[in-house]
């Protein structure tokens, strides 16, 4: 049972293996580097989770990843593996078995938008303060965040993995009756092109898996940063 006022963290999260997960990575890059991104971009979920100020959730996406999951996070937290179906049904089992244990507020983060910061989950906080569903929208027309102090509803024939899911997501609640907000919104990694942004948005950023992720892609990258446009004479 929650024992903390604050928002319950659920990672929702894949283990990282070689010819599994992070497909369009392993596609221009190889599975071997792929792998080892994917492993680095899930430290840096960890490092928010083991730093939250209330429970925490990990939810591997097989029952057979169980003890893996465990181990993950040196702070007390709840393991609970991802039932099957796709990602509605298996966000919705999350949430269902949750709210049966008296959790009202929890937000859902994956394993690979390294750009969520601290200011990102005080908002998101913050927000379902205010209204009942609070969300971060993704460039790809996903979402990097999403949360709810009340159940869901139905999730499983929503468009997941395409470019409508935030907007679909909102509106399925609103036709609930849910009061919806936004905070700033985020990307996430699905592409190498994804990567070279990444490079440069994480430069300044101090904290440690950010900062060992950052030094990675640095050596696996075939650049660290995209070309240039050419200037033209007249430039």
């Amino acid at each position: 049972m929650k024992t903390d006022q604050n928002s319950t963290l659920v990672l929702v999260c894949k283990r990282p293996l070689q010819g599994q997960g992070k497909q369009r990575l392993a596609a221009t890059l190889g599975t071997a580097v792929a792998q080892r991104i994917a492993e680095a971009l899930l430290a840096c979920a960890l490092e928010d989770a083991e730093v939250w100020p209330g429970d925490v959730v990990v939810a591997p996406s097989t029952p057979e990843d169980a003890a893996w999951a465990a181990g993950l996070l040196a702070r007390d937290c709840q393991i609970i593996p991802q039932s099957s179906g796709n990602l509605g049904q298996r966000l919705q089992q999350l949430d269902q078995h949750l709210r049966r244990q008296q959790h009202e507020r929890i937000l859902y983060i994956g394993s690979d938008a390294p750009i969520l910061s601290p200011l990102h989950f005080k908002a998101a906080q913050q927000q379902l303060a205010r209204t009942e569903v609070v969300l971060s929208a993704a460039e790809d027309g996903g979402v990097v965040l999403m949360g709810a102090s009340r159940p869901w509803p139905p999730l499983a024939d929503l468009p997941w993995s395409c470019d409508n899911l935030g907007d679909s997501l909102r509106q399925r609640c609103v036709s609930a009756g849910l009061s919806c907000g936004y905070i700033a919104p985020g990307y996430d990694i699905d592409v190498e092109r994804d990567l070279y942004r990444l490079v440069r948005d994480l430069q300044q950023d101090s904290r440690p898996a950010r900062a060992d992720l950052y030094l990675l892609l640095g050596r696996l990258l075939p650049v660290v940063a995209e070309p240039s446009p050419r200037m033209t004479d007249a430039s």
